[in-house]
């Protein structure tokens, strides 16, 4: 399942999960909005939807109040972390992380390829600071969010903040943006009256992107109109981790109030979709679609943002 949108790393048995101690500090709220407790309609009955993805059947879902990030975390927060604590990604560590193989030049040395999806190549030297392998850098993406970042990554930088990952209920909840039963942030039209929302590819996937909405790979985070809760880029730009484990049936163990989902598991589920999804072959740009990877996995389009309890 998750190979054309994010291929998962062969770097072990998958689930490894990296422990790291919370941070004693005040979380900061700046950035983020205070989402009130609720209830809503989480998943999708809709015909073109995966099955093997299990966004449906469609339930109530009540959910405390909490706090989330207006914006997917960008390459300068993620930089003033490292800064702070010395943290070293796993794409760092292991030197090497996939990249959209329409990103490198066209005299990059040949490199090895997913097989379910050869437009993603594995490449030395690819990590947060040098998206595109080590010849590439961040400078002129300070905005844009940070990316080859695993799940692991992601939990270290919430735990010093003082956060956490969204569950993916607390994330669907706050993509809908106040809106029930629609597939986007904003509504029910991928483009209503012929304007991009978000971030994703148009043209013919792989070979063609006519860059119609303004960008080629990630744009800056909060590019494009936020949703009914003040939220930008929820579906498209860069697929976003939640805490859960990923199941295909957790609807039917899971609890309706603050679910968590199953309690172990070999993937991590990601949200959202990003700049790579195309209606040809993956319309998981919408706000019930879900994917899969393992905890250590790391590619060009996967990034995070983070929650705080409103309590």
């Amino acid at each position: 399942m998750s190979g054309c949108c994010s291929p998962s790393a062969d770097r072990g048995d998958g689930t490894t999960v990296v422990e790291d101690a919370a941070s004693s500090r005040a979380p900061d709220r700046t950035g983020m909005e205070l989402l009130p407790a609720g209830e809503f309609l989480m998943g999708s009955a809709d015909r073109l939807a995966y099955p093997a993805d299990g966004e449906g059947p469609v339930r109530p879902i009540k959910l405390s109040g909490f706090w989330i990030d207006k914006c997917a975390v960008t390459n300068a927060q993620f930089a003033r972390f490292v800064d702070e604590s010395g943290y070293v990604t796993e794409a760092e560590r292991f030197g090497w992380s996939f990249v959209f193989a329409g990103l490198l030049p066209d005299d990059f040395p040949a490199t090895r390829a997913v097989a379910r999806a050869p437009w993603w190549r594995q490449v030395e030297g690819a990590d947060w600071r040098h998206p595109e392998g080590p010849d590439s850098g961040v400078d002129d993406r300070h905005d844009h969010p940070v990316l080859h970042v695993t799940w692991n990554d992601a939990r270290a930088y919430a735990n010093a903040a003082a956060k956490r990952l969204p569950t993916e209920a607390e994330w669907e909840y706050a993509a809908r943006g106040g809106l029930e039963g629609s597939p986007f942030p904003w509504g029910d039209d991928l483009e209503p009256s012929g304007e991009h929302r978000m971030n994703v590819w148009q043209g013919r996937f792989p070979q063609e992107n006519t860059v119609d909405d303004g960008w080629y790979g990630t744009c800056p985070a909060d590019a494009f109109e936020p949703n009914g809760y003040g939220l930008y880029n929820m579906t498209g730009n860069v697929w976003e981790w939640c805490a859960d484990w990923f199941s295909v049936d957790f609807h039917l163990r899971d609890r309706r109030t603050n679910p968590e989902g199953v309690q172990s598991g070999t993937n991590k589920t990601t949200r959202g979709g990003s700049y790579l999804c195309h209606e040809s072959y993956c319309r998981r740009y919408r706000v019930s679609a879900r994917n899969a990877l393992t905890p250590d996995s790391s590619t060009g389009n996967i990034g995070f943002r983070c929650v705080v309890a409103a309590a």
